[in-house]
């Protein structure tokens, strides 16, 4: 049973297609059973579609479009159509940093530099110029200063050396990466492909058995009516016949029932309404029809 969800597949599939064998007729009243079947999630208006969108495609296009329309046309958003979803935290991702710096925008204060102080190499200052502590302290920054110049160096130096390498391994490590996505994104359309086509002829399938059913089930039905004919003559001329006795032989034998029931077979057999009982094969299902055949015919006969 589809519901809205159906909207989409039978626009997809509603303009072209297999030939559906048996093209049926919506039935509302079926709708406004799964409607009350389905609780109260449905809003008042809704439509259910009930048919496989597969099987169905004399109206489904029709169908589809009509639910569409319907839907945007009692569809008016207001101003507090969004107050089921929970509050935004637009804080989720901010931290002290970016709270210091929107402080200082809203301040309207200018951007700092960077502080290049500490690449600086002052000299003591003119009243510690004889103090040997003084000059100490620029001489061990100096020496920082030149130590971490050398460590960059070093640094340039192996990236110079090792780091093409680095990047052509990480680069190979991403190219791996993309391979395994593309390679799992190939296997589930490829799944999904294979449910839909599964989906497909599972719905073919029970739709070629439903026509079948449906055909045999109005062939039987005609059958009933036919058959009902003789049986509504037999039942007037019981009747009459009935209103003619006495009362001391209103009561009808067994023999007289025996020969009502064999005198409708009769009939019904040479109309072809029913086997032949003495073509019938036992073991073969005919004769279960036969039986009730039977059984419907006697039936018949007692409500007179």
């Amino acid at each position: 049973m589809l519901r809205k969800r159906g909207t989409v597949e039978a626009l997809q599939k509603g303009a072209g297609g297999q030939k559906s064998p048996v093209s049926r007729v919506p039935d509302p009243s079926r709708a406004v059973r799964a409607a009350k079947m389905s609780g109260p999630g449905l809003v008042a208006g809704d439509v259910v579609v009930d048919v496989p969108p597969y099987f169905d495609q004399a109206y489904v296009q029709e169908a589809a479009a009509a639910l569409v329309e319907e839907e945007t046309r009692r569809y008016w958003p207001t101003k507090s159509y969004l107050s089921y979803l929970p509050a935004h935290d637009y804080s989720a991702f901010e931290t002290e940093t970016m709270w210091n710096e929107f402080g200082r925008l809203a301040a309207r204060q200018p951007l700092e530099l960077l502080s290049m102080k500490r690449y600086e190499l002052p000299a003591p200052s003119s009243g510690q110029k004889s103090d040997i502590t003084a000059w100490q302290e620029c001489v061990n920054n100096s020496m920082a200063q030149l130590e971490h110049q050398a460590v960059c160096i070093e640094n340039l130096e192996l990236v110079s050396q090792h780091g093409c390498n680095a990047w052509k391994v990480y680069n190979e490590h991403l190219v791996h990466m993309i391979e395994q996505a593309q390679k799992e994104l190939q296997k589930l359309r490829k799944d999904i492909q294979d449910l839909n086509w599964q989906r497909k002829n599972m719905q073919l399938t029970a739709g070629a058995k439903l026509g079948e059913m449906e055909s045999t089930w109005s062939l039987l039905s005609v059958k009933i009516m036919r058959l009902n004919e003789p049986l509504c003559s037999w039942k007037m001329k019981f009747h009459k016949s009935r209103s003619s006795m006495g009362k001391q032989t209103r009561r009808i034998s067994s023999k007289t029932f025996s020969e009502l029931i064999l005198t409708c077979l009769s009939a019904a057999c040479v109309k072809n309404y029913i086997p032949d009982p003495l073509s019938v094969d036992t073991s073969s299902c005919s004769c279960v029809r036969w039986q009730k055949g039977i059984s419907i015919l006697s039936f018949s006969c007692f409500k007179f």
